[in-house]
């Protein structure tokens, strides 16, 4: 099955993409360093189903930055995403947003409600859905590895990392016959963006709750079976779903679940979307109520 890639030019940055497979648009949002080939495995599950687009976020391998020396803010990421959508697509998509992705999509519902019909949000992280001391805790946190990552090295923070999203690096009970993913330079330079960068722009973000639940997007707020339900990214889903009146949709594999267990991981995002009914546009379905004119 072909593979089309692409640049699409947006303020600040170029980013790239690919897109593969037939049927409806479904668009994957990756967590930490992963770019557009990071979710390669769970992609090949998928696009005989969906026409999949996956992407590289600005700062990351092939999504160049005008200016380097800049960073990145969540309102940045969000409009990437709408403008990534709005080139390659003219109807409502689907999207899965793991982790940082998940709070990509949030954004994305409320900024351009109706531009998704159904996000899946795999433990966002946002510290903004917790009370105000774990808030404040977690965001400092983050600050202390981004210190730790300057002092130490990238070894040591993405310990600590693993630590706080509830991620066993061993891996166990991964599917068989994947595609390792080496520790490349290429990912190292991305590892290195995302902490000094995106970390950031989790501290300084705020999600407007207040807005999340009147979104037309049908939220799934989504956790991994063997994420410990203690970890910060586990409670941001569960405080979601709270926050929206609904449920917890469970998913094979932990954090990265997407990556360790792509089969059981695409069985069970069609089984969520099988389950969705899409959902028009307001304006569309208030359209198709007003009264024929003879």
């Amino acid at each position: 099955m072909t593979t089309t890639t692409g640049y699409l030019p947006v303020p600040g940055a170029s980013l790239y993409y690919e897109m593969r497979g037939n049927g409806p648009t479904l668009l994957i949002a990756q967590s930490g360093e992963g770019d557009a080939g990071r979710s390669a495995d769970l992609v090949d599950q998928l696009a005989d189903a969906y026409t999949v687009i996956t992407y590289d976020r600005r700062g990351l391998s092939r999504s160049t930055l005008d200016d380097p020396g800049n960073g990145v803010t969540m309102a940045e990421h969000a409009d990437d995403v709408h403008r990534l959508l709005a080139a390659l697509t003219d109807k409502p998509a689907a999207m899965l947003g793991c982790s940082l992705g998940a709070v990509i999509g949030l954004h994305l519902a409320v900024q351009h409600p109706g531009q998704l019909h159904t996000l899946i949000a795999h433990e966002p992280v946002a510290p903004c859905l917790l009370p105000a001391p774990d808030r404040a805790r977690h965001e400092a946190e983050l600050a202390e590895i981004q210190q730790l990552y300057r002092e130490k090295g990238l070894a040591q923070a993405l310990t600590v990392i693993a630590e706080v999203l509830g991620i066993d690096p061993a891996g166990p009970g991964a599917e068989p016959d994947l595609t390792p993913h080496p520790m490349s330079p290429e990912r190292i330079i991305n590892f290195g963006f995302f902490i000094e960068h995106d970390f950031t722009a989790i501290i300084d973000d705020c999600l407007p709750l207040n807005e999340l639940a009147g979104t037309p997007t049908r939220i799934v707020p989504a956790t991994g079976r063997t994420t410990p339900d203690t970890v910060f990214d586990y409670r941001c889903a569960r405080e979601l779903a709270t926050l929206l009146g609904t449920e917890v949709a469970e998913f094979p594999g932990g954090h990265n679940g997407n990556t360790t267990h792509p089969r059981a991981y695409a069985v069970r995002l069609n089984q969520i979307m099988q389950a969705v009914k899409i959902r028009e546009p307001r304006q569309a379905r208030e359209s198709a109520r007003l009264p024929t004119r003879r």
